[in-house]
C-alpha cells in the first residue's frame, strides 16, 4: 500500500470526537507515516490551549493559525494529519489538503455527543444545548465534509482498530491504477 501511495499525506478530517487523533496514530502506525494533529502544533507553537486561544482571540485568529500550520504541513510527505473540525470551512484550506488524501469520519452526532458530553475544553460546545450545537455545526459542515475523496462511516461503539482496517481497505478503492509504462 505505501508504495501505491507514494508518500502522499493523509488527511483526516471530521467534527469534533470523531476520532481523527486516535485512529490518526494508529492509521499511520500501520502505513509507516508520521502522525501530526494540527490543533497539537498550534498549542505548541504558541504555547497556549486552543480553549485559550479561543476565549482570547476568537475563533477568525484560530482559524487563520490553523490555515498556516497547514500550508506547512502539505510541503512534506508520508503524514497522516488530524485536522481541526472546522478546518474545511476556509476554501484557501481545501488547496492545502488536495495535495494529499482526504479522508472524513462520518460519526452520528448523537455518538459525537456521547463522547464529548464530559470534555470542556472544546469551546464551540460551550453552549447550554451542546447536542443542539453539534446539530448545528454539522448541518453546516457536511456539504464541505462530504467533498474528501473518501467517507468512513463510523457506527456508535466503533473500536479504532477496526476504523483503521476500514480506512486501509477502502484507500486502493481510489487510488488512480499504475502505469507500468507500457507504451
Amino acid at each position: 500500500m505505501q508504495e501505491r501511495l507514494k508518500g502522499i499525506n493523509i488527511y483526516l478530517i471530521g467534527m469534533m470526537g470523531s476520532g481523527k487523533s486516535t485512529i490518526g496514530g494508529l492509521l499511520a502506525k500501520q502505513l509507516g507515516y508520521r502522525f501530526m494533529d494540527t490543533d497539537d502544533i498550534i498549542s505548541q507553537t504558541t504555547h497556549r490551549s486552543i480553549t485559550d486561544i479561543f476565549a482570547t482571540e476568537g475563533e477568525d485568529v484560530f482559524r487563520d493559525l490553523e490555515s498556516k500550520v497547514l500550508s506547512e504541513i502539505c510541503a512534506y510527505k508520508k503524514f497522516v494529519v488530524a485536522t481541526g473540525g472546522g478546518i474545511i470551512l476556509k476554501q484557501m484550506n481545501w488547496s492545502y489538503l488536495r495535495h494529499g488524501m482526504i479522508i472524513w469520519l462520518n460519526v452520528p452526532v448523537e455518538e459525537l455527543y456521547h463522547r464529548l458530553k464530559e470534555d470542556q475544553t472544546r469551546p464551540l460546545l460551550q453552549h447550554p444545548d451542546p447536542l443542539q450545537q453539534l446539530q448545528i455545526l454539522l448541518e453546516k459542515r457536511q456539504s464541505l465534509y462530504a467533498q474528501a475523496d473518501l467517507e468512513i462511516k463510523i457506527n456508535p461503539g466503533g473500536v479504532p482498530q477496526q476504523v483503521v482496517t476500514q480506512i486501509l481497505e477502502k484507500i486502493p478503492t481510489i487510488l488512480k491504477p499504475q502505469s507500468y509504462g507500457l507504451n
